[in-house]
């Protein structure tokens, strides 16, 4: 699949999972697309845990407890570093960010489905208490989950705008 198909394709799937498995070989390669991602100053701030444990990934569910959750045959946990790169900037969102994003079209790419959770995990200490199942050091924080494995049902991406009313050549508005 060509990268312009994988942008097409790409959507969130907030469904259940069926129980075909993830094999370690395609996780190292969706979050080895993430590892290539550009990062602020090359200083590489995200790193990421890889959860293919069944007992681990019923204890995720059972803090974040949504439906891809629930029956996720693997996880990917984003960890952000917030300290400063540039000057006194951190760019640990946008890093996260970057890496995800590769990460979501590396799934794509490989016949997976999955969806991009960040606001869950900023409620309730749920990120926390992520991060202490996971061993996440000090200093270091769980910042996107992304829950995947084989969509039970299809999905498609939704709509998006057309190219006319969301960017323009030289000027707002053309």
């Amino acid at each position: 699949m060509d990268v312009f198909e994988a942008f097409a394709r790409r959507y969130s799937y907030r469904g259940d999972f069926t129980d075909a498995p993830v094999p370690r070989e395609d996780l190292t390669k969706i979050v080895q697309a993430g590892i290539q991602a550009p990062t602020a100053c090359n200083e590489q701030i995200a790193s990421f845990v890889i959860v293919d444990d069944p007992e681990i990934l019923g204890q995720i569910a059972q803090i974040v407890d949504r439906p891809p959750c629930n029956t996720a045959r693997a996880m990917i946990a984003c960890l952000a570093d917030p300290r400063p790169v540039y000057e006194d900037l951190s760019f640990a969102v946008e890093d996260c960010a970057a890496s995800v994003e590769n990460m979501l079209l590396a799934v794509v790419a490989l016949g997976y489905a999955t969806v991009w959770l960040d606001g869950v995990l900023r409620r309730a200490n749920v990120a926390e208490q992520i991060g202490q199942l996971l061993g996440v050091p000090t200093g270091r924080a769980v910042r996107i989950l992304l829950p995947l494995g084989v969509a039970a049902e299809p999905g498609s991406q939704k709509e998006k705008l057309p190219f006319s009313q969301r960017a323009w050549f030289n000027h707002w508005g053309g």
